[in-house]
């Protein structure tokens, strides 16, 4: 199978994956700017909030399986279109919220609506491209996550003061009302845009279409493992060790993510600074972490490439929290956050060189839901523990623990995939 032809497929699937994970990330983020507003609006506390934020994910959790089981038999197509026109529609009612439990509300259907999104285009991902290439593939597609941070942050807070106060709405309404709606409008292009799967691509030539078939077979014929089904997916123990170390990445990325608009407000800017500002930590991510995923494919390791990142990252979270001066805080910030964003896409090479068919698809979700409840304990943690002491420090080194035990427990599943 030739470049030519990876790279085909790669301009044809890659920008508008990339453009769908863009919008994704962004109605799931923005509530950490609404509340710099927000938060006084409607009366939460910090712990409200990080609760709020965090309750997403156990929408995500209960639904994660059965919805990249759905899409692995109805068709990437019909799936994610659904997934992105739900979500959208909720995602703009945050905007109508009035209090403590009609935000938490919302955010827990948000989690179910989008659930399913993330894996499956990572399930997506592996009918189109073989094992030896996914890292930087990968890579490439969840550099729209810091890339939406990056854009999203001083775009976010520039809503919020443009908008602020126009038809009677606060600036933190019109944020969700206007950053849906490219959500809905990408949900109703998927249809047009995807392919399920090589065979069905009318834009490749037959014969390229029986190449990439025949090549990604051949992959998953390479895999040396006995075949698991989708029920031995679900209790493997090292699925279940990749959900452990995900919680930890994910803990990571949103406990410092969701609160990081307000701990850089802290260093007493603006709004609109604050946005600029906050876009810094993503835009050294953005730089660095499709760089990394690529070298972990030259050199065919994904191990090291997990865990490395994940200790430098949480190292340099924990020493943030002990920073008092703005300029070496936000470098800081910026490592952690390369870190965590170096280590995921790499991540995501060992579930697929694991597992394939219908236990990839359950045993990918499984991992995504289990793990994705870090997204609900960082935020939360961090909620609770600036209303408790009043310090961010003591939560960010909390965060920082669970990223360097993730990267311990990468090492020590390693060891027992290589005796596998």
């Amino acid at each position: 199978m030739t470049d030519a032809l990876m790279r085909k497929v790669s301009w044809r699937l890659l920008p508008f994956l990339m453009l769908c994970y863009f919008v994704a990330y962004l109605d799931r983020v923005n509530v950490g700017f609404a509340a710099l507003t927000m938060n006084r609006d409607l009366g939460l506390s910090a712990e409200a909030y990080g609760f709020g934020a965090g309750i997403f994910f156990f929408g995500y959790f209960l639904f994660e399986v059965p919805s990249n089981v759905i899409l692995e038999r109805v068709g990437a197509r019909t799936w994610i279109a659904r997934i992105m026109i739900s979500w959208a529609v909720i995602s703009a009612s945050t905007a109508f919220v009035t209090g403590e439990r009609s935000f938490v509300l919302v955010r827990f259907l948000l989690g179910l609506a989008e659930a399913g999104f993330f894996p499956g285009i990572i399930l997506y991902l592996t009918y189109w491209y073989p094992s030896q290439r996914r890292a930087g593939i990968v890579g490439t597609f969840m550099m729209a996550v810091p890339v939406s941070a990056a854009i999203g942050s001083p775009l976010s807070a520039w809503i919020m003061a443009a908008a602020d106060g126009a038809h009677g709405l606060a600036g933190w309404q019109w944020l969700y009302l206007l950053e849906a709606a490219p959500s809905l409008l990408l949900g109703l292009a998927v249809p047009f845009v995807l392919t399920d799967r090589p065979e069905a691509a009318s834009w490749l030539t037959p014969a390229e279409r029986s190449a990439l078939a025949c090549e990604i077979e051949r992959d998953r014929q390479a895999i040396r493992r006995p075949a698991l089904g989708l029920g031995q997916a679900l209790v493997h123990p090292q699925v279940l060790a990749l959900a452990l170390v995900y919680l930890g990445l994910s803990a990571g990325l949103y406990g410092v993510g969701l609160w990081l608009p307000q701990i850089v407000r802290g260093f007493g800017l603006s709004t609109l600074e604050t946005g600029f500002v906050t876009a810094i930590p993503y835009l050294v991510a953005a730089a660095g972490m499709v760089a990394w995923t690529r070298m972990s494919d030259r050199r065919g390791e994904r191990i090291r490439h997990v865990a490395f990142p994940a200790f430098a990252g949480g190292l340099a979270l924990a020493v943030s929290g002990q920073t008092a001066a703005s300029a070496p805080a936000m470098a800081l910030l910026s490592l952690a956050t390369l870190g965590v964003f170096c280590a995921l896409p790499t991540f995501w090479t060992l579930p697929t060189a694991l597992l394939s068919g219908s236990a990839a698809a359950g045993g990918i979700a499984l991992i995504n839901a289990v793990g994705g409840l870090g997204g609900f304990i960082g935020p939360y943690l961090v909620g609770w523990i600036k209303d408790a002491t009043g310090r961010f420090d003591l939560a960010l080194a909390a965060i920082a623990a669970l990223m360097i035990a993730a990267g311990l427990l990468t090492l020590v599943l390693g060891r027992t995939m290589r005796r596998g």
